[in-house]
């Protein structure tokens, strides 16, 4: 089954050397499923109510100590599947020279890294919690630690071509052996190694679902209210940040994978592109595969060729068709003609479905494709993008800004932005309490929050 990947305004995954779509959310990966939890268990399950208040807790404040466990939970989980990844497979492979040292430094990045980094929020939490299990305060925890995950950047830039070369080193039977071997042992929980090297990009999402789930259950006037105000804001800010360095990076891999057969297939718009809005498998109407990519001001049609133990390179088989001469066209289900010399190329029932087609006639004769996608929902996203795109586009006259969300395995969802250059250096801690300074001061005037901004979610 094709796997779209979109590109879009969120924290993103990288995207796997098979087809996939990256539209108005990022990415271009096969999504590996998140990461099997253990048993898990409830707070109220660990709450000893002999050592606790003597006024009974109410539902609200139940609801507020059961998000500050999950968070605690994730962030043990997280550690003990960033040890697991390390010991039983970087190192034993390293031991037995399954991988060479530069391949598994590509494969793992900087994941050693962010070992210490969850630890030093856990034992925070763990410090945070009273005696018969409850936690007070949680919010000065969060804004101090949060500024920290732009350690992250590095890691999740590096994702695509992790997934690439791991990928591509499956092959080997060796290694295709050992992975397998894990996989059907009980401590991988039946995942594979994918999965955990893609847990940290998972967690780094759900940050702010979990924060925005404390803070609804956080009282008014609860002296946590205001920090966690402020954590939000952070963590908003630093996936942002994440999102866009990431997104730059997988567009940069992506244009490095391109293949021109001719020179007049060179375009200054790909070269120039910083974002890849989608990208993914679809079929024109012979039932011949592409791979087609949606860069923030060119639609480019290549073909997959892969070489072995070579990553997959991507062909172009048509001229790049600049956005702002693009013209979409969704065409309904049963209209489309489908002909070829390929038998079976597309099932009796799926043969003029999930059809759309994109033209131009820029300087030239008229360029028209037909692309079948996989199913209703990938047909959407590949037109949802494309709209976006031809947009943003015409409302700015500048290259269209667009972020990316990763159909992949627990995807973050990125917010990339074509303004702003690669290059840029990360903020450090200092900067980040600079930056919480200014909006203390706005949150006190009630310039960004309201008063009553706390019950928004309830």
């Amino acid at each position: 089954m094709t796997k779209t990947r979109v590109v879009s305004a969120t924290v993103s995954n990288p995207s796997s050397s098979s087809s996939s779509t990256t539209a108005a959310t990022r990415g271009s990966t096969a999504t590996a499923p998140a990461a099997k939890r253990r048993d898990s268990k409830l707070w109220s399950e660990t709450f000893d109510v002999r050592l606790g208040a003597t006024q009974p807790l109410s539902p609200k404040e139940i609801k507020r100590q059961e998000a500050i466990f999950e968070l605690a939970q994730g962030e043990q989980d997280l550690v003990e599947d960033l040890k697991l990844a390390k010991k039983a497979y970087h190192d034993p492979m390293l031991k037995l020279s399954i991988m060479t040292e530069q391949e598994l430094n590509q494969i793992f990045g900087t994941l050693d890294s962010l070992i210490p980094l969850h630890e030093a929020l856990l034992s925070c939490l763990r410090d945070a919690r009273k005696p018969d299990g409850s936690t007070e305060h949680v919010g000065h925890i969060l804004t101090d630690w949060l500024p920290r995950l732009s350690s992250y950047t590095p890691y999740c830039s590096n994702q695509v071509k992790a997934k690439a070369l791991l990928d591509q080193k499956q092959q080997d039977g060796r290694v295709q052996d050992f992975l397998q071997r894990c996989r059907q042992s009980p401590f991988s929980r039946k995942l594979g190694l994918w999965n955990f090297l893609d847990s940290p990009r998972s967690r780094l999402v759900k940050y702010p679902l979990l924060l925005r789930e404390i803070l609804k259950h956080t009282p008014g006037g609860h002296p946590d209210q205001r920090h966690l105000e402020e954590a939000m804001l952070v963590v908003q800010s630093v996936v942002a940040d994440i999102n866009r360095r990431t997104g730059e990076s997988e567009c940069q891999y992506y244009k490095d994978r391109l293949s021109y057969a001719e020179d007049g297939q060179r375009d200054a718009l790909i070269d120039r592109s910083r974002t890849l809005s989608c990208h993914g498998e679809l079929k024109n109407n012979r039932g011949l595969k592409l791979h087609v990519f949606l860069f923030q001001d060119v639609l480019v049609i290549t073909r997959s060729v892969s070489l072995s133990e070579q990553p997959a390179t991507y062909q172009l088989c048509r001229q790049p068709i600049p956005i702002r001469q693009l013209d979409l066209e969704d065409v309904s289900d049963g209209e489309m003609r489908v002909g070829g010399s390929i038998r079976g190329a597309f099932g009796n029932n799926e043969r003029t479905k999930n059809f759309f087609r994109v033209s131009s006639r820029s300087g030239g004769p008229l360029q028209s494709h037909c692309f079948q996608a996989s199913d209703a929902f990938n047909k959407q996203q590949w037109i949802n993008c494309i709209r976006q795109a031809k947009d943003a586009a015409a409302l700015t006259g500048e290259p269209p800004q667009t972020g990316r969300e990763s159909c992949s395995p627990g995807k973050l969802l990125f917010y990339a932005s074509s303004g702003c250059p690669l290059a840029t250096p990360p903020r450090t801690h200092e900067e980040y309490k600079k930056e919480l300074l200014v909006l203390r001061r706005l949150l006190e005037t009630s310039m960004l929050i309201g008063p009553n901004s706390s019950n928004a979610d309830k």
